[in-house]
């Protein structure tokens, strides 16, 4: 849980609050997805704004957070976001807490909980239990293929002097 911030700070924390709150609504409104939206903020400055866009993007991963931290990385031209919070509606289901955690950002302040969500239809309780399982009891199928020849490109990786580790 994230420090309590000093009362000028908490107001803009929740005002940033307050616009990932119209974003998903006014997305929701206008057929983009479900009410969701997130703001990623640096400083005191939104950097990139988010809403669902699933079902008008024809993409499960186009969750608000995961579309406002790809623009944020792409308007400040880096992957990572450690001097960055994310602000969102909701909080993050397992997909959008890994990219959270991908990026780095060291904060998330969000507004309705994940049993909000469940009570209008938007349950990921199950990922949650899948992901706890072992890879042999989860209903999604894995079939590990050819590992040998895929350590090939690691062991290339291991030794790029040139890489850029993440």
């Amino acid at each position: 849980m994230a420090a309590r911030k000093p009362a000028a700070e908490e107001a803009r924390a929740q005002e940033f609050m307050r616009l990932a709150i119209r974003l998903a609504r006014a997305g929701m409104r206008r057929g983009q997805g479900g009410p969701f939206g997130a703001v990623i903020v640096k400083g005191r400055k939104v950097v990139a704004r988010g809403v669902n866009r699933v079902t008008s993007a024809n993409d499960p991963t186009a969750h608000a957070e995961v579309v406002a931290i790809r623009r944020a990385c792409r308007k400040l031209g880096r992957f990572h976001l450690t001097d960055c919070e994310l602000y969102t509606s909701c909080e993050p289901c397992p997909m959008c807490l890994a990219a959270a955690y991908w990026a780095r950002i060291p904060v998330v302040y969000y507004a309705n909980t994940r049993r909000d969500a469940a009570a209008i239809g938007f349950s990921d309780a199950f990922l949650y239990d899948e992901l706890a399982r072992p890879l042999h009891r989860r209903k999604l199928k894995m079939r590990q293929l050819l590992r040998a020849e895929a350590q090939a490109g690691f062991l290339e990786w291991r030794d790029k002097p040139d890489k850029t580790t993440y």
